[in-house]
């Protein structure tokens, strides 16, 4: 490595993006993760494997949720982001605002359930964020991100969570009062 290629600043940067995904489980996220939102994530986690019915699959999806919100962070925190990086960032804030707040449209409102606009949404939503962390973030770390909006806007998925009749309205329910709280919080 020659002396104009070594910088310090990026080495400490990947080295915080590295030790944080380390360690991202509960007890990590909490210093980095607001109480509304560490609700929002236990009953993701508890709706995800109900569904999936596989512990490690749902453990697994909320870890890179987290993994994905502690590096946007260290980012964010480093000013990493450039200014177009920063109005795509206010895109996607509003896009997944908006996918919220349709998610608990359709819990409150029987038959309103539109899979293609909420699928649409998620998938706006991927696009944009991944534009965003493309030029600072890993393949794998990007991977995880597909992993995540694949499996919650999965069609299967969405048909047997917005059934009117569904198993999963409970959990759904607390999801739903979790995104009103981020909502009105100002997180969402």
């Amino acid at each position: 490595m020659t002396e104009s290629a070594f910088k310090a600043r990026d080495i400490g940067l990947r080295a915080q993006k590295k030790i944080l995904s380390r360690m991202a489980g509960k007890n990590i996220a909490k210093a980095f993760i607001d109480d509304t939102t560490a609700s929002l994530l236990d009953n993701l986690y508890r709706l995800a494997k109900q569904y999936s019915d596989n512990k490690k699959e749902a453990e697994k999806l909320i870890k890179n949720i987290i993994k994905i919100v502690i590096k946007l962070g260290v980012l964010h925190r480093n000013n990493m982001f450039t200014e177009e990086e920063l109005k795509l960032a206010e895109k996607f804030k509003t896009k997944f605002r908006l996918a919220g707040m349709a998610i608990i449209s359709f819990y409150e409102v029987d038959f309103s359930y539109d899979r293609n606009y909420i699928v649409q949404a998620f998938t706006e939503s991927q696009k944009c964020l991944e534009t965003i962390v493309s030029k600072h973030l890993t393949d794998k770390s990007l991977s995880r991100i597909d992993s995540v909006f694949s499996f919650f806007g999965n069609d299967q998925f969405l048909d047997s969570v917005f059934k009117s009749n569904s198993d999963y309205r409970e959990a759904l329910g607390r999801v739903v009062a979790d995104l009103n709280q981020a909502i009105d919080n100002g997180d969402l």
